[in-house]
């Protein structure tokens, strides 16, 4: 009768163990599914940070290059201008 009942207590502790063993499978892809979504949002965030600083270089750079331009037609008129 002992051996019965460690037998089946031992049953017991082991599809207990089994069922936990599942649950914390479950938790783990839970929690990576987590991981891998909050990765994308971080790489969203930065691509869009990126984004701003490539248009604020390209509108300084596009300002420079129209101040020079226009310096540079300024000359080139003072030196064709008729002299009087």
């Amino acid at each position: 009768m002992k051996k019965l009942l460690r037998l089946l207590t031992a049953a017991a502790l082991a599809m207990g163990m089994a069922a936990f063993a599942r649950d914390g499978g479950k938790d783990d892809m839970k929690k990576a599914g987590k991981d891998v979504k909050n990765a994308g949002k971080d790489t969203g965030k930065a691509a869009k940070d990126t984004a701003k600083g490539v248009k604020k270089g390209t509108k300084k750079a596009v300002n420079k290059s129209a101040k020079a331009t226009d310096k540079g037609a300024k000359k080139v008129e003072k030196k064709t201008s008729p002299s009087s």
